[in-house]
C-alpha cells in the first residue's frame, strides 16, 4: 500500500463545479476507496481532498470545461493526430477487441480496456501480457502532453456496492500507476472507481458482466491547445 497524489493544475473549468464535487485523484490508496477530490475554476486551479463516494465529478468537470469553451481552436486537429497514433499503435489489441477508441464531443478521446484481458477477476493487479498496450498508451500520451487524463474503472455488480467500488478504483489506480512509471507527469492524471454504478451491458448473463468489467481512459484538450 502506498500513498501517491496526483495533482490536476491548471484546469479552467466551470466555477459552479467546485460546490458538487464528489470526484477521486489517485491518492491514498491504502484507505480503501482513496482520497481526494480536484476542480478548477475559471480563474485558475483550485485543488482540494475530500471523501470519494463516485459522483464522477471529476470527469463531468473536464468534460464540462471543454464543452463551456475552455478548449482553443486548435484543439480538433490536435486530437485527430493522437487519435490516429493511438489507433496505429493498437491496431492489433483493437482487432483483439482487448481496446476500443472512441471520439467523444468535445474532442475527448475515450479508450477502453477489457478487464478480462488486462486484470485476473477480481484482482487489481495488471496482467503482464497487458504491459505493451499500456506501453504504447504511454508513450503517445507522452508526446502529446496537452491533455489531461482520467482512467475510470468498473466493474460488474457481483458483490457488494462498496466491495466492487473500491476494486473498481484499485484497477484504476493501478493503470494510472503504470502510466506515470512510463513518466507520464502526474499531475496530468486523475482516478476514479465507478463500480457497478455504470453498466454498458446487463448484469443478468455472463457475458453482459464480462463486458461491465473494464477500464476506461478520458483523454481531455487542455486550454493551451491554440
Amino acid at each position: 500500500m502506498h500513498k501517491v497524489k496526483l495533482l490536476m493544475s491548471f484546469f479552467v473549468l466551470l466555477a459552479t463545479l467546485t460546490a458538487c464535487a464528489t470526484n477521486t485523484t489517485h491518492e491514498n490508496t491504502k484507505k480503501g476507496a482513496g482520497i481526494g477530490a480536484l476542480v478548477g475554476a475559471v480563474s485558475g486551479a483550485i485543488i482540494g481532498y475530500q471523501n470519494d463516494h463516485s459522483g464522477g465529478a471529476l470527469r463531468g468537470a473536464l468534460i464540462g470545461g471543454a464543452a463551456g469553451g475552455a478548449i482553443g481552436a486548435g484543439a480538433g486537429a490536435y486530437m485527430d493526430k493522437q487519435q490516429t497514433e493511438f489507433e496505429q499503435q493498437l491496431a492489433n489489441e483493437r482487432a483483439q477487441h482487448q481496446i476500443e477508441i472512441e471520439r467523444q464531443q468535445n474532442e475527448i478521446l475515450k479508450l477502453t480496456m477489457s478487464s478480462e484481458v488486462s486484470f485476473d477477476y477480481d484482482s487489481a493487479v495488471i496482467k503482464s501480457s497487458f504491459y505493451s498496450p499500456l506501453d504504447k498508451i504511454a508513450d503517445i500520451m507522452n508526446r502529446y502532453p496537452q491533455t489531461q487524463i482520467v482512467v475510470a474503472g468498473h466493474t460488474d455488480s457481483k458483490g457488494s456496492e462498496e466491495y466492487n467500488l473500491q476494486l473498481s478504483l484499485r484497477r484504476a489506480n493501478a493503470v494510472a500507476d503504470y502510466l506515470m512509471a512510463r513518466n507520464v507527469d502526474r499531475y496530468r492524471l486523475g482516478t476514479e472507481g465507478r463500480g457497478e454504478l455504470e453498466p454498458i451491458a446487463s448484469n443478468d448473463t455472463a457475458a453482459g458482466r464480462a463486458q461491465n468489467r473494464r477500464v476506461e481512459i478520458f483523454v481531455v484538450p487542455n486550454q493551451t491547445i491554440q
